[in-house]
């Protein structure tokens, strides 16, 4: 019984520290710096081609 107790405490542990702000904003810029650095840096040609003139046109990025 007192094992049971002891995971629900750190099961609320864990999804009270995951849904914390820090990690939320620590998640969300991760994630818009991996969308800018897909759409600048990737020499994915999909990406690439579809992204030439962007990265052309954008001041402080070089594309060769």
């Amino acid at each position: 019984m007192r094992a049971t107790n002891n995971f629900t405490y750190v099961q609320k542990r864990a999804i009270g520290w995951t849904l914390s702000l820090p990690v939320q904003l620590t998640l969300y810029t991760s994630l818009c710096a991996l969308s800018l650095w897909t759409v600048y840096f990737s020499t994915y040609p999909a990406v690439h081609d579809s992204m030439h003139s962007l990265r052309h046109h954008t001041l402080t990025i070089s594309c060769h």
